[in-house]
């Protein structure tokens, strides 16, 4: 028998015992789920829910499915701020928007409430150790090391990076609209302006000139499928990869993803693989300037001042128990991208549709930035440009009725009581006002469902008024204690695992609209949008039968 046999001989071997072993894990793994459900009771049979339609399935299909919107509005008025969500095989799972509850889960018991270990597993192996792929003590230690770069002080000076370019996006729309009205698919333009503003003033690095007949770069092309993909693979990331990772070395887990029979594994493999080539790229380049001196990093993109660059900087200089290694400076490059791009992007595509159905918000949105213009000169400085309050309004009343991010989950580290802010009647009739939670119980923060609740917000808390932002709002706001960082919304939601570039977020909308609104009038196409719920809200066309994202809308030069 030859050489080549043998190992191939081998290698059938290996592969048919991984999947014994993984089937007798998967089937180990549902008897105990379904023995746990029907024989080992807890305080949330208690709780009030929707009902299940599968027995497998559990009330997942309804709850986590992209025509979701009206189920999530029926369930919060039915069930109240605290419901029972069955899962897979009858796990017990709670969906929760009560804010004292919530407090408690993303602020003052954040650390036994964590991400699941399917999130974190999930982005170490695809994105690497960065902020998305960490818990504990070496979260900690990146985010001490991240937050200085995301101050104001640092805004500022990012600032004419964002307007140099959100200039070429706008002379892209120009060059369209030169013979008039012209419908474009603005979707698909958020998403490279993003990418574009987090690669220029994060990573000092360019992957698109942002015009019509640009050919795509490899990590633009690979960015945005990744989301896409890695969605296809949801139930195994979610129940099995935790306890995959653990198998063998890196060098075998490779192996294997190379010879399993799956197309989507593929695929995610190839993206990975871009994207981790490129964020070494850029890392080398920006180490061999700081190495050559201030003249070198002068020459590059960011001149020094992108995100990048200051963290590597601070790095250098950190003591050894804060330094972060090679691997999770990498980490956070991918990380920071993805945090930046899909959901500011969706965020930037739901304004300007919304802005396109309500003219007379779009006319006096024009109204406050020609004006502002006039007084400040066309780049407007940064203190002027994030207290305009109608572009103020605008954004914070899409932030809280459309959170490009509906729920988040984490799972429970131990044993927890939960306290509520107003009890909640169970199903035997009695009032409940805590809740004990057993040791791997997944809680849902229900972000949409806080921001729109009539409760604190108001009998109107499903309308868009960017109004309501130019008064007081209601004392019901304030005196909810809601544990949001920004704006009494959950959207950034709060605590150690806040989104830590919302500032960031909301400079790069105000620069896009204040260039694009002043330039441009934004109307309808006679194609009907339907937005989807997924794991980040996205447009589609209603009627096309596909999922592809995207968003045509008509525009013109405004008058």
């Amino acid at each position: 028998m030859g050489l080549r046999t043998r190992v191939n001989a081998h290698i059938r071997t290996m592969y048919i015992i991984f999947i014994q072993a993984l089937v007798l894990y998967t089937l180990s793994w549902v008897l105990w789920r379904i023995f746990r459900q029907f024989f080992a009771k807890s305080a949330l049979d208690n709780i009030p829910g929707p009902s299940p339609k599968s027995l497998w399935k559990g009330a997942f299909p309804q709850v986590f499915n992209v025509n979701a919107w009206d189920f999530h509005r029926e369930m919060a008025e039915k069930y109240g701020s605290v419901i029972k969500i069955k899962a897979l095989f009858g796990e017990n799972q709670l969906y929760v928007f009560d804010p004292k509850a919530m407090h408690h889960i993303v602020v003052k018991d954040q650390y036994i409430y964590e991400e699941t270990s399917g999130f974190i597993e999930g982005n170490k192996v695809t994105l690497g150790p960065g902020l998305l792929g960490t818990l504990g003590e070496q979260h900690r230690k990146q985010r001490k090391m991240l937050n200085p770069v995301f101050s104001i002080a640092h805004m500022r000076e990012m600032l004419p990076t964002f307007y140099t370019v959100t200039r070429k996006l706008r002379d892209a729309f120009a060059a369209r609209v030169t013979n008039g009205p012209q419908e474009i698919e603005v979707l698909s333009w958020m998403t490279r302006t993003a990418l574009e503003l987090i690669g220029q003033s994060g990573l000092g690095y360019s992957f698109d000139p942002l015009t019509d007949d640009s050919v795509p770069h490899p990590y633009s092309v690979s960015a945005k499928l990744f989301l896409h993909v890695s969605f296809r693979m949801l139930f195994p990331r979610t129940y099995l990869l935790s306890t995959l990772v653990k198998i063998g070395t890196p060098k075998f887990r490779r192996f294997l993803v190379n010879v399993v029979p799956w197309k989507s594994l593929h695929e995610l493999r190839d993206i990975v693989d871009v994207l981790h080539a490129t964020s070494v790229e850029i890392y080398e380049s920006k180490k061999k300037a700081l190495r050559e001196g201030d003249e070198a990093v002068a020459r590059q993109i960011g001149q020094g001042k992108d995100i990048l660059s200051i963290l590597m900087r601070a790095n250098m200089t950190a003591s050894d128990e804060d330094t972060l290694t090679e691997e999770e400076l990498l980490g956070q490059m991918s990380s920071l991208t993805f945090a930046a791009m899909d959901t500011t992007s969706s965020a930037l595509a739901r304004i300007l549709f919304l802005l396109s159905t309500h003219q007379d918000v779009q006319d006096k949105l024009r109204q406050e930035i020609r004006e502002a213009k006039e007084q400040y000169g066309s780049d407007l400085p940064h203190d002027q440009l994030v207290s305009l309050p109608y572009l103020d309004a605008v954004c914070r009343e899409t932030l809280r009725l459309y959170a490009p991010v509906s729920v988040v989950t984490r799972t429970t580290r131990q044993d927890v009581v939960l306290p509520l802010s107003k009890p909640i009647k169970g199903i035997d009739g009695q009032e409940i006002h805590e809740i004990p939670i057993p040791n791997n119980t997944n809680v849902i923060v229900g972000i949409m469902a806080a921001n729109r609740n009539p409760e604190i917000w108001g009998p109107d808390s499903y309308e868009w008024k960017p109004e309501r932002w130019l008064k007081p709002l209601p004392e019901t706001v304030p005196s909810a204690h809601l544990p949001g960082i920004y704006s009494h919304l959950m959207t950034f939601l709060g605590g150690g695992r806040a989104c830590i570039g919302f500032k960031f977020s909301q400079l790069e909308m105000k620069v896009v609209l204040l260039l694009l609104i002043d330039a441009f009038r934004f109307s309808p196409s006679d194609k009907e949008i339907f937005w989807n719920m997924s794991v980040i809200a996205v447009p589609t066309l209603a009627k096309s039968g596909k999922l592809r994202p995207e968003l045509p809308l008509i525009v013109e030069r405004a008058a």
